[in-house]
């Protein structure tokens, strides 16, 4: 009788521990299993309309959640590492982050974005990033393209990731390689017929009206994400606007022999004074990329560093660059960073190579919306190329360079914080 006294004892002991565990730290530092899983329970989390505590600079950009059994289950069956705390250990972190002389906040995410990939809907032989992780990670998104786009449907999301992408109409510069290649001439005519059945003579026209209603989405409080040829292209179609800047084996006629003159930088969003690359034989667009001008840079030596905010301050930056390294590995793409000197000065620069002067990782504000870009095609695959086989991420649960890309899923639902005067 005494023994199951004893045991029943244990038990409500045990119990009140538990009780007393009011909440859930999902910890962002070296400690956890799986940094791209973590994101996708936040996300989750947020969709079940449970308030997320998302925890600047402390243990590597943790998130906070108040302890219940279907959170924990969850946690489990994604492998995703966490710790339960009682009530007065969350009320000491949470006093160490507000105070004024740490480096820290607090910032509570409410509202769970809508997402949207720009992507094709055909089979072309690379895969996307963005795709991966939201995949890997557990985050819903649809894919839509330029019919979609054009018909206004962008306005029913809250961010949108441009797939690799090429908005000049010059089917991304891969004409010289693979001009006789069945998936070229097939994404050439399916291009050739998205333009007519939507009432544009040439793609470049339907692909300029199509980065226009992007910024206007962004303008209007949109988020953007972009990565590799979808940024730089992106800029250089709004600035070319009116003006022909592709050869005849892009869209039957020549080139406007005064293109570079005539560009309006004004239009562009992230980059300024850059030259187009007019040789329709480069595998470039212009000079904004350092993909062919860089030197002394391999696997082993190739990183870039992330730049530290104040996270009382600069909210933002600060949100977009949570993560448990500060070096990050380098990784090359079509547009694999951005020189420099071609950074518009109202941008932020979030991430540079300052031995090759590279701005890797970015962010701006246009309107009353946000964009990022990021260079290079994969995190995790040095130099990918066409035909390669896509990343498997179950090898790579604590990327760091995917880790950046989950950040700009989140931030959009950060609650807006009034301005500090």
């Amino acid at each position: 009788m005494q023994g199951k006294k004893y045991i029943l004892l244990v038990l409500l002991l045990s119990f009140q521990i538990v009780a007393k565990g009011a909440s859930i730290l999902i910890n962002m530092d070296e400690g956890q299993k799986n940094h791209l899983k973590a994101y996708g329970i936040a996300y989750w989390c947020i969709k079940q309309q449970t308030e997320v505590d998302w925890l600047l600079n402390y243990r590597g950009g943790s998130f906070l959640v108040k302890q219940s059994k279907a959170i924990e289950d969850e946690l489990k069956i994604r492998g995703v590492s966490y710790e339960v705390l009682a009530d007065g250990k969350v009320s000491a972190i949470l006093n160490e982050i507000s105070d004024p002389s740490i480096n820290m906040e607090m910032v509570k995410l409410e509202k769970a974005p809508k997402i949207a990939v720009y992507s094709p809907k055909s089979k072309l032989p690379w895969d996307d990033a963005v795709t991966l992780v939201l995949t890997y990670a557990e985050i819903p998104y649809d894919v839509i393209y330029d019919d979609e786009i054009l018909k206004d449907k962008l306005t029913t999301y809250d961010w949108l990731h441009l797939h690799h992408e090429d908005f000049t109409g010059q089917y991304g510069r891969f004409w010289a390689s693979f001009r006789n290649v069945t998936w070229y001439q097939q994404d050439v005519k399916n291009q050739e017929a998205a333009a007519k059945r939507n009432g544009f003579n040439k793609v470049s026209q339907m692909k300029l009206a199509v980065a226009k209603r992007i910024k206007e989405f962004c303008v209007g409080g949109g988020f953007l994400f972009a990565m590799c040829s979808g940024t730089d292209s992106f800029d250089i179609a709004l600035a070319a606007e009116g003006v022909d800047i592709l050869e005849s084996m892009f869209d039957g006629d020549g080139m406007d022999p005064n293109a570079q003159a005539r560009l309006d930088y004004n239009k562009a969003v992230a980059f300024t004074n850059f030259h187009l690359d007019m040789n329709p034989y480069n595998y470039e667009f212009s000079d904004i990329d350092v993909t062919q001008t860089r030197k002394g840079f391999n696997q082993t030596n190739d990183y870039f560093t992330l730049f530290d905010f104040s996270a009382k301050w600069d909210l933002v930056p600060t949100m977009l660059t949570q993560n448990h390294e500060k070096a990050i590995k380098g990784f090359m793409g079509q547009t694999t960073a951005f020189r420099k000197s071609l950074v518009k000065p109202n941008i932020t620069v979030l991430g540079e190579n300052k031995a090759g002067a590279e701005v890797r990782y970015l962010h701006g504000e246009i309107g009353k919306g946000q964009f990022s870009f990021y260079g290079g095609h994969d995190p995790e695959d040095y130099q990918h190329e066409v035909n390669d086989p896509p990343t498997d991420l179950s090898l790579h649960p604590t990327s760091p360079g995917y880790r950046l890309i989950l950040n700009n899923v989140l931030f959009p639902a950060a609650k807006k914080k009034p301005q500090k005067t």
